[in-house]
């Protein structure tokens, strides 16, 4: 194994640079080595990038989607050996506050988050505590294994909103997580899922994915066809995974979620909303925050090695590491075509 490798820095919003530096040591006898070797780009790349992450400081290493292989382990590691494929948790932390010890670890007090406030995967190699790695089965194509981190948030958002079959669900943005809680209502078996974008690409893409109604927010009335769909009933459960300045009160109007529904917004966008007292409580909804996952990496990956997953066309855009510049140009001068990037190390 070669002596040095090459790493993505983000110095500070707008300013990138590949440096040359030394493959890092195991720091204990807990820790692996792993070579990486695909690496997914979120939306929360392109904010750190642009300066737009609230979670984010520089000098950064972005990159928290990371599935690579095992290329030495620590004395004590027993649950991964050298050679294994492996999936990268995103987060660390302390096992002992309030929140880690009622199993909501995704919001543990002391969290760290790779590629946001901790060192992320664009680089060739990094390590980890052996316990924030697991196995994945070299069935799963490297640029399927990338998407177990996304595919996990779709499951803890919906095991959040209490997603059950007889639900009607309403998904605000069909880019990647939309498409992927799209797939994952379906999968809990939902009749009746409602997607709703600006882009008919995206909503051609839904409709493959399973979507039973599209709206085009561009051309329709929202409200309108919410309740045309419904008998004028509204939608029990609304996901925000668009995620721009309004878009919660937009989800929150009267007329899309019913009473004693449910709203479940994912971003972290700083804006102030529109949000009134009467809003929530003239119709009793939950608002239900979510962030990241907790403990769905594992059966994630069980699904993406039974192959449950429509992957087909979640990731558009693969890029090698060598030429990890055109993620950046992509993220300076977005192409609609490009809907979730993938870096592929070479």
């Amino acid at each position: 194994m070669k002596d040095t490798m090459k790493e993505v820095v983000v110095v500070e919003p707008h300013k990138v640079e590949v440096r040359e530096v030394e493959i890092p040591e195991l720091a204990n006898e807990d820790e692996v080595l792993i070579q990486m070797k695909s690496a997914g780009v979120c939306g929360s790349d392109h904010h750190i990038y642009h300066g737009l992450n609230p979670c984010s400081t520089y000098p950064r290493i972005p990159g928290h989607e990371n599935a690579g292989i095992v290329k030495k382990i620590g004395k004590n590691v027993t649950n991964v050996k050298v050679g294994d494929h492996v999936i990268v948790d995103l987060i660390s932390t302390c096992g002992e506050c309030y929140q880690c010890k009622i199993g909501r670890k995704n919001v543990c007090e002391h969290v760290k988050v790779r590629g946001s406030g901790a060192d992320g995967g664009w680089r060739e190699y990094f390590t980890a505590p052996a316990n924030e790695v697991y196995k994945i089965n070299e069935s799963v194509k490297w640029e399927d294994a990338a998407l177990v981190e996304p595919y996990a948030i779709g499951a803890h958002s919906t095991t959040r909103g209490r997603v059950v079959p007889e639900d009607v669900v309403f998904i605000l943005g069909t880019g990647t997580i939309g498409s992927i809680i799209l797939q994952t209502c379906k999968a809990k078996g939902c009749k009746t899922v409602i997607c709703c974008d600006i882009d008919d690409s995206s909503l051609e893409r839904a409709k493959g994915y399973g979507a039973d109604y599209v709206i085009n927010s561009k051309t329709e009335d929202i409200v309108a066809r919410v309740q045309e769909i419904t008998n004028n009933k509204g939608v029990t459960i609304a996901f925000d995974s668009a995620c721009f300045p309004g878009s919660l009160t937009m989800c929150m109007q009267p007329g899309i979620i019913c009473n004693a529904g449910r709203m479940v917004p994912l971003g972290f966008c700083t804006a102030p909303e529109q949000i009134t007292q009467a809003m929530i409580n003239q119709r009793e909804i939950d608002i239900i925050g979510t962030r990241m996952s907790a403990f769905q990496f594992e059966p994630t990956i069980k699904r993406m090695e039974n192959h449950e997953f429509q992957t087909e066309g979640i990731a558009t855009t693969f890029i090698k590491f060598s030429e990890i510049e055109k993620v950046f140009d992509l993220m300076d001068h977005p192409d609609p075509s490009a809907k979730k990037m993938v870096i592929m190390f070479d």
